[in-house]
């Protein structure tokens, strides 16, 4: 045992390798990314020879896990909130299906959308997929939940949730690590059929999953992450889950809370705790970090005379994430300067780095595209977005992973003429290519640019999967060879590339341009390292 100084991120990766993990399968997505690039770095990762490689996209990864959750090992698959909605097909039948070896899903959601489109509580998922979840207070609990977390799968036979958010993740402290366990032996399931959703078999497998939730809440009443802590002032009660225990506990830290408090990291609700509280108090306040689920589930439609204080009623914030100072002002009622950001710090907004390859693409696109006036220009996901902002403002959407091929599609479909489409070479190979399909088996008139930085930039120049595989995939998929032109996005170019564009957009059909050149971050990484 030893004390190391870990973020969230890695906390839970660690507990995962010494807890007998052997395999693990991600998409990078802020603030996910760093726990398989712990387990890519650890040395005990690469002498175990434990899976650490990235997938396709987070659906890719999830079926990986539960394959090998499959075979009798314990796994962990990893990505941020948005990308459940990608694996939300795998992970809303895994919990009918059931694991074999452990298997946790790690989903990191990111409240006041730091880097992300939406804010969503994937807590809300696992309650309808009726798993059982984890959420840690604080790094410490991100390793100690995990050797839980495989314990109480294979127990029951069921994935697990284990839900942070952006804090957590990227704060660092002080964690006490336990021995490591030796991996699960190679081990199929008892039941062949377990894993074979026909109607009959999922029907059945379903009420087994409906019979175990009174088992998954007896384990959250005797969980060692849910307490109950006696206040002396039962004018007010305060239920505090995950990470906003931490922020309660940050305005008390010279003193006790006059309060009762329950604390909530562990879920399905334990209701005798909850029962408890609210019978005790005159009022509820509850502090939870995304979505107000809790204080839905106790107010109910008939408010069952409760008063229940938090999100839906104004006492804090319905969006963003909270903080001490949020937490202090809902239990005092009084308002509190929240100037969180000195002055001194100004603000900055997000740009290209100097001489990114995207520069001379939205440049020379923008010179093409001022012929025919704004709106047909439909991106995605990456640091090519940043063009939506000035100088550039050439790009008229980003809604989710892929949805650039298949939005300009749909916009082609309708009449627009020209319809492009700009997506990254990682976005591309993670969910573009299906929507490239269905544009070439319907000829669609429409022109792709996927601006290949040869790496997943955005979130730290991971290995892209379609590094050197851009043309040979477009050409499987069935655009025209001649159709499929590289080019070498340098300033030099630029007048080269918008007369390519021209040319494919003069074209009655589906055609493919990939400028191509190594992001300027990573390429710095490697000649540093020479």
């Amino acid at each position: 045992m030893e004390k190391l100084l870990f973020l969230g991120d890695e906390a839970l990766a660690q507990g995962a390798i010494d807890a007998g993990m052997s395999g693990i399968y991600a998409y990078p997505g802020t603030p996910s990314t760093e726990i398989l690039e712990h387990v890519q770095k650890s040395k005990v990762a690469q002498e175990r020879n434990i899976h650490r490689e990235w997938s396709a996209n987070e659906k890719t990864a999830a079926e990986s896990s539960l394959g090998m959750s499959y075979a009798g090992k314990r796994t962990m698959v990893c990505m941020k909130h948005v990308g459940l909605n990608v694996a939300a097909d795998c992970f809303m039948n895994s919990a009918i299906t059931g694991a074999n070896g452990g298997a946790i899903v790690a989903v990191a959601d990111d409240p006041s959308m730091h880097s992300s489109q939406n804010e969503q509580d994937s807590r809300i998922f696992a309650k309808f997929a009726m798993v059982p979840t984890f959420e840690p207070s604080n790094q410490q609990e991100c390793y100690d939940m995990v050797f839980h977390a495989f314990e109480m799968s294979e127990k029951h036979q069921i994935p697990i949730m284990m839900r942070l958010t952006t804090r957590l993740s990227h704060s660092r402290s002080g964690v006490v690590t336990k021995s490591i366990l030796a991996e699960n032996e190679l081990k199929l399931p008892k039941d062949s059929r377990q894993f074979v959703l026909l109607p009959a078999i999922a029907r059945r497998r379903y009420k087994m999953l409906l019979d175990n939730q009174v088992k998954f809440e007896q384990e959250s009443e005797m969980s060692p992450f849910n307490k109950y802590i006696d206040g002396k002032d039962k004018s007010k009660g305060i239920i505090a889950c995950g990470i906003a225990y931490n922020y309660l506990m940050e305005n008390y830290q010279d003193k006790e809370c006059p309060y009762p408090i329950l604390k909530i990291s562990q879920y399905p609700l334990p209701r005798k705790q909850v029962e408890k509280i609210t019978s005790e108090c005159d009022e509820i306040l509850i502090l939870e970090e995304g979505a107000p689920m809790i204080e839905e589930m106790l107010k109910g439609y008939l408010n069952n005379s409760l008063n229940i204080k938090g999100r839906l009623d104004g006492t804090l914030p319905r969006d963003g994430e909270l903080n001490p100072n949020l937490v202090k002002q809902a239990i005092t009622g009084q308002k509190t300067e929240m100037n969180l950001i000195p002055e001194e710090v100004k603000g900055r907004p997000p740009q290209f780095c100097k001489g990114c390859g995207h520069i001379d693409v939205y440049t020379s696109l923008n010179e093409v595209m001022a012929e025919y006036g704004d709106g047909h220009v439909l991106a995605d996901i990456g640091c090519y977005t940043l063009a939506a902002l000035p100088p550039f403002e050439a790009i008229n959407s980003c809604v989710d992973m892929g949805a650039s091929i298949t939005m300009a599609k749909g916009a082609a479909d309708a009449g627009l003429f020209p319809s492009i489409a700009v997506i990254g070479d990682s976005t591309f190979t993670h969910s573009g290519m299906t929507g490239l399909s269905d544009a070439v088996i319907e000829k669609t008139n429409m022109v792709v640019i996927i601006s290949d930085n040869s790496t997943t930039g955005m979130t730290g120049g991971q290995n892209s999967h379609a590094l050197d595989r851009l043309v040979g995939i477009c050409e499987g998929l069935g655009v025209e060879k001649d159709h499929i032109t590289r080019i070498n996005p340098l300033p030099k170019n630029r007048e080269a590339m918008a007369e390519l564009m021209r040319k494919e957009i003069a074209y009655n059909g589906v055609s493919v341009i990939i400028p191509t050149r190594e992001c300027v971050q990573t390429l710095k990484r490697k000649l540093t390292k020479k």
